[in-house]
């Protein structure tokens, strides 16, 4: 075997690390409400009113909750992401060009999809403190406060998404990093993707909205967002014989929208 076998391993080695730094698909989509298979341009999310029961006289006929349903429209967007593969290329390199290419086609429309779901989390109303400080264990309570006045379902489909400058911050609040208060299996030093506290899933997040440095974060309940899919991401693979090269297609039609604005909180966070 030849020595220098191991500089092809560091190579692709590091074509690997390269594609691993990237934001590996969508961290979000599993979090929202999803309809898939959608034909047209469009499609509807159904808001659906509170109900109030009430008595009735014996032998009465049963009252009706009359319970309001709101139609939410989702528009549709359609997205591509492709690159060329030169054939002699392909000679002078130790990788299969054409999947790391279809690799990074499939990640950058994950990312997209990702920021359609933050873009519909942004349109909300309700704020949880100011954009003056950081995420305070003040600011949290008061967007915890927040969902509970709106009755939003305490039912284990909360999440809360916010940048890596707050994740630090709240690795200094003991009610969220200190085994006393949420035991050894809780603890956030075992893994940064994702931590439960207070009845919701808090994970970070790099691409959410930075302005005037200051990060809008956000908690919301799974069914407040409604994310539309015409198309999930298709990768298509061809051969040109004019260019003599493989041509790499990456595409999908998808879109978000607010569905109920009651369920989901913006805390706006200064990052220095």
């Amino acid at each position: 075997m030849s020595t220098s076998i191991d500089k092809a391993f560091i190579k692709q080695f590091e074509e690997e690390v390269h594609q691993a730094y990237q934001r590996m698909g969508s961290k979000l989509r599993n979090t929202v409400r999803v309809k898939s298979g959608v034909q047209g341009s469009s499609t509807v999310f159904q808001k659906v009113g509170k109900g109030s029961a009430s008595t009735k006289s014996r032998h009465g006929k049963v009252p009706v909750m009359n319970v309001d349903h709101t139609p939410v429209e989702c528009a549709l967007q359609d997205y591509y992401a492709g690159d060329w593969v030169d054939q002699l290329d392909e000679l002078k390199i130790n990788i299969d060009e054409r999947q790391v290419l279809a690799n990074a086609g499939a990640f950058a429309l994950g990312r997209t999809t990702d920021e359609l779901i933050i873009a519909a989390l942004d349109t909300t109303a309700l704020t949880a403190g100011a954009g003056t400080d950081g995420l305070t264990k003040a600011k949290v309570l008061s967007a915890f406060e927040q969902l509970g006045n709106k009755d939003v379902p305490d039912d284990g489909q909360r999440y809360a998404v916010i940048g890596w400058k707050q994740w630090s911050e709240l690795l200094s609040i003991p009610e969220f990093a200190d085994a006393d208060f949420v035991g050894s299996d809780e603890l956030p030093w075992r893994g940064t993707q994702a931590k439960r506290w207070l009845g919701a899933m808090w994970m970070p997040h790099s691409g959410l909205p930075l302005s005037a440095n200051v990060r809008r974060c956000f908690w919301y309940h799974r069914s407040a967002i409604g994310h539309a899919i015409g198309q999930d991401v298709v990768t298509d693979v061809t051969w040109h014989g004019d260019r003599a090269a493989h041509f790499v297609s990456n595409s999908m039609s998808q879109g978000s929208c607010l569905i109920d604005g009651d369920g989901v909180i913006k805390l706006p966070c200064l990052e220095s």
